[in-house]
């Protein structure tokens, strides 16, 4: 048998610079896969670090002696509803509000406060967006631009389906849904008025303040903005914000990129300054009638800037 050892071209001579060369590129195209794989995960998951949604209804407006009427809407081509709202009827109505709640949870976080804007006389839809409660769920997931399109479809089931009048219908949004409002409102001048509580200047922090974030482009593979700054600017209708303020800060400076948005609004807007969840707050009824009151007397306009100072 012929001994392949001794043949001169059986085992041809590789450099070790090219060893080296071909591990190099052999890991750093394992290194791009894995970060890629990353970036993918990433893209996939992300929305879980803002939106917070349950599907168990715990309560009800039942639960705080109130009637309601579960409403299924938005009816896709096939006939099939993909959002669930509270509508609680109120006769002799003084407005109408289209309640967006924030990230976490679904409508049973709401009762209580759905029943103190009802006590106001006050006729109120609420409901879940894609993903959150009864209504459908969210493909792929809850994003900005869906919670646009749910309230959109929200805000046609009052003016077509109720024939509630756009110009006494108040949206009123709370954390995230403070956002979303304010995205609608500058989009329908037509409207009564918006409610913004706590609305936030920087309402996708908690994704791109992860440190997982700093690992890939998160801006580039996340798209929602919830921007403040531009809707607050573009604002024809009257508003009404509900900002938090810390005890310590009561006789100092205010400002915050809220207040900073608010400054942007060009028409009659009011700002109430509370240091207690808005429903909890005991100043929050004063502020709310303060400015219902206002919306009742469209002759005596409000100033420009409004603020109840507490």
């Amino acid at each position: 048998m012929h001994d392949l050892r001794h043949s001169p071209g059986a085992f041809p001579n590789v450099s070790a610079r090219w060893l080296l060369g071909a591990a190099g590129i052999v890991l750093l195209a394992a290194i791009a896969c894995a970060w890629l794989t990353l970036c993918l995960l990433y893209w996939q998951g992300s929305w879980q670090l803002l939106y917070h949604p349950k599907a168990a209804i715990t309560r009800t407006p039942a639960n705080a002696g109130l009637a309601f009427e579960q409403v299924h809407f938005a009816a896709t081509e096939t006939g099939v509803t993909q959002l669930t709202g509270w509508w609680l009827p109120a006769p002799e109505a003084r407005f109408t509000v289209l309640y967006l709640h924030g990230a976490d949870g679904n409508l049973s976080e709401t009762v209580d406060t759905l029943a103190s804007l009802h006590r106001k006389n006050l006729a109120v839809f609420a409901i879940d967006y894609r993903g959150y409660g009864q209504s459908q769920p969210s493909r792929p997931h809850p994003s900005e631009q869906q919670l646009r399109q749910d309230t959109e479809w929200a805000l046609t089931w009052l003016t077509v389906t109720r024939n509630i009048p756009a110009k006494s219908i108040v949206v009123f949004g709370s954390g995230l849904g403070a956002n979303v409002a304010a995205e609608l409102a500058a989009d329908h001048s037509e409207l009564a008025g918006v409610i913004l509580d706590q609305p936030s200047a920087d309402a996708t922090e908690p994704i791109f303040q992860d440190p997982r974030s700093r690992l890939v482009p998160a801006r580039l593979l996340v798209s929602d903005r919830y921007d403040l700054f531009g809707p607050a600017a573009r604002l024809q209708t009257r508003s009404l914000w509900i900002l938090p303020q810390a005890k310590s800060s009561a006789q100092g400076s205010r400002s915050t990129p809220s207040t900073d948005a608010y400054s942007r609004v060009p028409r009659q807007k009011m700002v109430a300054w509370l240091t207690q969840p808005t429903v909890a707050d005991p100043h929050f009824p004063e502020a709310l009638n303060r400015w219902l009151g206002d919306l009742e007397n469209p002759l005596s306009p409000i100033p420009a800037t409004n603020q109840l100072t507490r």
